[in-house]
């Protein structure tokens, strides 16, 4: 009976390659082009966060992260983002907090507001990525560019190739785009195998992460000491590491739509903002330097020597700049909220192994990484990933595998770190 019910199953035909080989243009084009573009936002944040934390406060006689500077700086990124929310076209798109990685698709106009208020906020200091408001950017202009060069392709084409390759840019390897793809394509019916869905996507990350490559030389491999062979207590660690960071991350997630209402009610850009920078400048104070930015090349230093602050050092920084991931993405900032997580994840991961000196800090960090990323962003693939890459270790691969399942139980059903327009959170 099995047999003949299997027999009978339709099976959907597989797309032929003369169907498939005219996507290949679009995407390598739409890859370039979308990597050239978060190259470009990155690098010029870049320096103007280095005349504005380095430059400036030398040239003015004041510490680069005093207290006094820090508070300076992340109020001023508030009042100037303000701006540019409440004058410019557009008001940088909607509401952040209500964007996930999945964008929309926005009008031209607001485009290059979104650009200005993104370069802003990386360069000022808020704990925000670059990976929501890119992703949607180049959204929006591969679908209107797409729309008139090749007016008879289909509709969501543009869309999935400009987040693919958006995402293959920013990790630097085409995998992530391929998890996630494949991720939000379990969800769905999709028609024929799943390698002809992910071809063109596939490409475009392709070209976008070998475009980043070349061109910018990113690396996730935080070059931590080698990890052998796991054992039972490397198992246990995980584990308990990755559940922690699970539920110490779903703090912030059932708390995020009360904050951002505390912001909303403020009513207008030119409070909201400038509120939230002096609390992150408030924040800053209190967890350092290090809590600032982004938090990519902050982990890297935090790696580079991870005996060189107490448990209680990394404890703070840990929620310290959870707390600052929340504010941030609830009073405004546009950024993405994957980068600062990781930071999350890694400092949580520190404070373990400083803790217990028998917990790997490669265990450590993966595991917080994979727990808190679970949480925040509620992609398996993603968060897998992600700290496995960080770790560079195929060892850790099968630790990440066991540790996931009591977290992802912790996880999932709950709210999302995502509202609604109408201010609830998304499940």
């Amino acid at each position: 009976m099995a047999q003949d019910t299997a027999q009978q199953a339709p099976t959907a035909p597989a797309t032929p390659a003369r169907a498939l080989l005219p996507l290949i243009l679009p995407a390598l084009v739409v890859g370039v082009l979308a990597s050239l573009l978060f190259v470009l936002v990155s690098e010029l944040a870049e320096l103007l966060q280095h005349v504005l934390w380095e430059n400036l406060p030398d040239a003015l006689g004041v510490g680069r992260y005093s207290v006094l500077w820090m508070l300076v700086m992340l109020t001023s990124t508030g009042v100037l983002v303000g701006l540019v929310v409440w004058k410019v076209p557009g008001h940088a798109g909607p509401d952040p907090a209500t964007l996930g990685l999945d964008a929309r698709v926005l009008p031209p106009a607001v485009l290059p507001g979104l650009l200005v208020a993104t370069a802003l906020m990386l360069a000022g200091g808020p704990s925000l990525g670059p990976e929501n408001p890119i992703i949607a950017v180049n959204v929006g202009l591969a679908f209107w560019l797409g729309h008139r060069l090749l007016p008879r392709a289909p509709g969501g084409l543009w869309s999935v190739l400009a987040e693919a390759a958006t995402i293959g840019a920013l990790f630097g390897t085409p995998v992530a785009a391929a998890l996630l793809i494949s991720e939000a394509l379990a969800g769905r019916q999709t028609k024929g195998p799943l390698w002809d869905s992910v071809f063109a996507p596939l490409v475009a990350a392709a070209v976008g992460s070998m475009t980043t490559t070349l061109v910018d030389h990113p690396t996730f491999d935080l070059d931590l000491p080698a990890f052998g062979q796991p054992g039972w207590s490397d198992l246990l660690a995980v584990l308990v590491i990755a559940s922690v960071g699970a539920l110490l991350a779903l703090c912030a997630v059932c708390a995020f739509p009360y904050v951002h209402g505390a912001f909303a009610r403020l009513g207008h850009p030119m409070l909201a903002l400038p509120a939230g920078g002096l609390v992150l400048g408030l924040l800053g104070a209190l967890g350092g330097h290090l809590t600032l930015f982004k938090g990519l090349d902050e982990i890297g230093e935090l790696a580079a020597d991870p005996e060189g602050w107490s448990a209680g050092q990394f404890a703070t920084m840990t929620v310290v700049k959870l707390a600052a991931l929340l504010v941030a993405a609830s009073c405004g900032f546009r950024g993405g909220r994957i980068f600062p997580a990781v930071f999350v994840g890694v400092a949580l991961g520190l404070t373990a192994h400083a803790l217990v000196s028998g917990v790997h800090p490669a265990v450590g960090v993966a595991g917080g990484v994979l727990g808190v990323l679970l949480a925040i962003t509620r992609q398996g693939w993603l968060s897998l990933f992600t700290a496995a890459a960080l770790v560079a270790s195929p060892a850790i691969i099968a630790l990440l595998c066991f540790a996931s399942l009591p977290a992802w139980l912790l996880v999932t059903g709950r709210p999302q770190m995502q509202l609604r327009d109408d201010g609830t959170a998304v499940r």
